[in-house]
C-alpha cells in the first residue's frame, strides 16, 4: 500500500476477495454468497498476513508475504445487496469509523496466472491488526482451510 492511494467509489462494482468464512464450503458461502455470484475463481492477496481470530480469520497488511482465497464476482442485479450483507457481517460501517472491526480497502488479487484484479478485501481495523501482530496467531502460508 501506498501512502497516497487512490479509493474507488463504494458503489464501484468490484469482486471480492474472500479469504475465511466466505471461501466455498465454508459456512458464511452458503449464508451469504450462495445465489448471489457470478464467477468464484482462485486468487491470493499479496503483501497480506492470515490471523486466526475467534471463530474466523483476520487479514493484515505485511509486505512479502500473502494469503490465500477466492474472488468473487456478484451476480448481475446483485451487488449493492451484497456489499451491504457482507459490511454487516464484518462490522464495516464506512471508512475510518471507530466502531469498525474490519475496514473494506481496495487492493490488487492475483489471479493464478498473475493477472492483478482491483477488489474489495475487508482487513483488521487498525488497532486489531496491532493487537494480532503483538499477540495473535498467524496461520502459516496464509490459507485458511490450512489451519486445522
Amino acid at each position: 500500500m501506498t501512502s497516497v492511494e487512490q479509493l474507488p467509489d463504494p458503489s464501484d462494482p468490484l469482486p471480492f476477495f474472500v479469504y475465511g468464512t466466505l471461501r466455498p464450503g465454508e459456512v458464511n458461502h452458503g449464508l451469504f454468497l450462495r445465489g448471489r455470484t457470478a464467477r468464484e475463481e482462485p486468487a491470493t492477496l499479496p503483501d497480506a498476513a492470515l490471523y486466526d481470530g475467534p471463530g474466523y480469520p483476520y487479514a493484515v497488511h505485511r509486505p512479502g508475504t500473502a494469503i490465500v482465497g477466492e474472488l468473487i464476482t456478484a451476480a448481475p442485479g446483485a451487488y449493492g445487496k451484497l456489499l451491504a450483507a457482507l459490511d454487516q457481517l464484518e462490522e464495516y460501517e464506512g471508512p475510518g469509523r471507530p466502531g469498525n472491526i474490519y475496514d473494506r480497502i481496495a487492493r490488487p488479487a492475483l489471479r493464478p496466472d498473475g493477472t492483478p484484479v482491483p477488489a474489495w478485501v475487508y482487513l483488521a481495523s487498525p488497532l486489531i491488526a496491532r493487537d494480532l501482530r503483538e499477540r495473535g496467531r498467524e496461520i502459516p502460508g496464509g490459507d485458511w482451510f490450512a489451519r486445522r
